[in-house]
């Protein structure tokens, strides 16, 4: 779907946008099973927190397993599905997913990196990006809220342990479990957001980019 570009620190809601493997569930290369998905320790209670405390919640994902015939689109949200479902289970409602299905090759906009996981995030969401978070256990996910406005947190789960001594080195905040990351969070933000309403403003699914070739 097209999506127009917001406008960087206009008005709009405080967020966290999240990584999803390696964040918020457990690594596993590939995943298209739902059966495999398993949340990371402290992730519900960290985005418990962050929910209570007015932040829309929301995953931007790069998925080139579509890209690399690994697996379909299908597969993503049916895993997708599965990672809402145990989190609604602990009380907290992701308000959309966002999810690249490009390859590193494809040159796209949406692939982290890049900005148009975000900024898709932010034009549906109606977010204000220069007031919000990426998390994620990559140095991509980190260069992405540089890219946008936002500000970055690695996580030291999945890939995090790769990262670690060039977030330190560049002054990114690390965290040990999402609930650490919550608490990092509050405490630059220095007081609680206001209590905002989490209902998504669109249906809840995955927002997909426009579709590009199959790579070759």
């Amino acid at each position: 779907m097209a999506i127009d570009e917001p406008a960087l620190g206009t008005s709009g809601r405080p967020a966290v946008l999240l990584d999803r493997d390696g964040t918020v569930i457990v690594e596993s290369n590939y995943l298209c099973d739902p059966a495999g998905v398993a949340l990371e320790t402290g992730a519900a209670a960290g985005l418990q927190v962050l929910a209570a405390s007015g932040y829309v919640l929301a995953v931007i994902t790069n998925q080139s397993g579509i890209a690399r015939g690994r697996f379909g689109w299908a597969q993503t949200e049916m895993v997708n599905a599965r990672v809402a479902a145990l989190l609604k289970t602990a009380g907290v409602d992701i308000a959309g997913w966002f999810v690249c299905p490009h390859g590193p090759a494809d040159g796209c906009a949406c692939r982290k990196p890049r900005a148009g996981l975000a900024l898709a995030a932010a034009a549906v969401l109606g977010l204000d990006l220069s007031r919000s978070w990426i998390v994620g256990d990559k140095q991509s996910d980190i260069a992405a809220a540089d890219a946008v406005g936002a500000r970055g947190v690695l996580m030291l789960t999945g890939h995090g342990g790769n990262h670690a001594a060039w977030a330190r080195a560049a002054g990114h905040p690390v965290a040990a479990t999402l609930h650490d990351a919550a608490g990092l969070i509050l405490k630059t933000d220095a007081a609680r957001v206001p209590g905002g309403d989490q209902r998504p403003l669109f249906r809840r699914g995955n927002v997909r980019p426009p579709a590009r070739p199959a790579p070759r």
